[in-house]
């Protein structure tokens, strides 16, 4: 059997009952660490499981499932997934190799970021489609996320952005030498984001994603120090929210006026909050 376990977001008693039960009954372990990061290492999570747990990186998943579903079909093997397992598409190729391969599959689903996300008192209903946005380099800015969030916003729903993660990233010059050297890891902050979301509007101009749009930023959601703050894209941009992981929620026009009485509560300045929540979204204070 090949287990497909969520393990939430924040540290090792995030797994469930359930989930805990599968991985304790498995030959072998594996962590998927190229999608998203929990908060705490390895040795946190082997202590809490009682279990050697084996890092599987995008090369080992991707192109070397052959290591991950060997022996499946006689014995247990899980495949731990940071969030819910169901979050990025790589896990569903996986499930359909073991498939192939005869190999019966059972998944634990768990709390992630796409449902996560209402901690921001947005409601989960009123979100549009989600956008990942990439970090830029010198010679490549893609911003084809752009045209997702104009259309979440003629729509009037909001845009939740999941921020880029680099992990075992290699320069053109290792990559070309075959030399196993990678950079330390990188991930993308709320800052960063609302830069660059605006450099996109200022080439773009459609107004979707100007200086004073309204934007929720999170971080670490679901540990014991998570931020949310409310304000507008500028001062997302100027707002320091600390370790990752990050996120951020472009607000959309059919914001309902609990979701605006919640959002006060998290203002960067409530000040600003309520100018824009008036002059935008017709929300007096």
């Amino acid at each position: 059997m090949l287990y497909i376990v969520g393990l939430g977001l924040s540290d090792e008693r995030d797994i469930t009952v359930k989930g805990l039960e599968a991985v304790k009954s498995c030959e072998r372990v594996y962590l998927e660490a190229y999608t998203s990061i929990l908060m705490v290492d390895k040795q946190r999570l082997e202590e809490f499981y009682g279990k050697e747990v084996t890092i599987a990186h995008r090369e080992t998943v991707e192109s070397g499932s052959d290591e991950i579903l060997h022996d499946a079909d006689r014995v247990n093997v899980a495949f731990l997934v940071v969030g819910d397992p169901y979050g990025a598409t790589t896990h569903t190729d996986l499930v359909i190799r073991a498939r192939e391969r005869g190999i019966a599959v059972k998944t634990i689903h768990n709390a992630s970021i796409m449902n996560a996300v209402g901690a921001t008192g947005l409601q989960l209903y009123n979100f549009g489609q989600t956008v990942s946005i990439v970090f830029f380099t010198d010679d490549w800015r893609p911003d084809s996320f752009y045209d997702r969030v104009a259309e979440n916003a003629a729509l009037g729903l909001h845009t939740l952005c999941l921020l880029d993660i680099k992990v075992r990233e290699q320069t053109i010059e290792n990559l070309m030498r075959g030399r196993q050297i990678f950079e330390p890891p990188r991930y993308m902050s709320v800052s960063l984001a609302a830069q660059q979301l605006l450099e996109v509007e200022t080439a773009r101009a459609a107004g979707v994603c100007g200086e004073n749009a309204l934007a929720v930023g999170v971080a670490r959601v679901g540990s014991d120090d998570q931020i949310i703050r409310a304000g507008t894209l500028r001062q997302m941009a100027d707002f320091d929210f600390g370790a990752p992981l990050h996120s951020l929620v472009l607000v959309g026009s059919r914001l309902h006026l609990l979701e605006a009485e919640i959002l006060r509560e998290h203002a960067i300045d409530l000040e600003s909050l309520n100018h824009v929540l008036k002059q935008d979204y017709k929300i007096d204070a």
